[in-house]
């Protein structure tokens, strides 16, 4: 199985497009793990010889690869995201973060 050292570099995950910096984050990489049905998750490989896509049919309930136990909680390609980046590396976010998407009810305010 493979470590933290394998899959990250001096606290980023360089294989990744915008990968987020853990060095300036408040939590720490996490270690790949072992889901319930044998197959690595968090180790950017994303193809484990157990996983239900490996051995897809059409009796395969997509239902199998849904929840929590298929995302790992520091590599996953949604902390790619900026907003979800900003989080991470405990920046305020920019911007206003829940705005009306036609409305500007600060208009005229200031």
């Amino acid at each position: 199985m493979l470590t933290d050292k394998d899959v990250a570099i001096d606290g980023t995950l360089p294989h990744q497009i915008s990968a987020p910096d853990y060095k300036r984050a408040d939590r720490e990489m996490e270690k790949p793990f072992v889901n319930e049905f044998g197959v690595v998750i968090g180790d950017s490989f994303y193809d484990s010889p157990e996983s239900p896509l490996n051995q897809w049919s059409t009796e395969t309930d997509p239902a199998v690869m849904a929840g929590d136990r298929w995302v790992h909680p520091t590599n996953d390609i949604g902390w790619n995201r900026p907003e979800n980046r900003e989080l991470l590396e405990n920046r305020r976010p920019n911007g206003v973060p829940f705005m009306h998407p036609t409305k500007d009810v600060s208009y005229r305010k200031d």
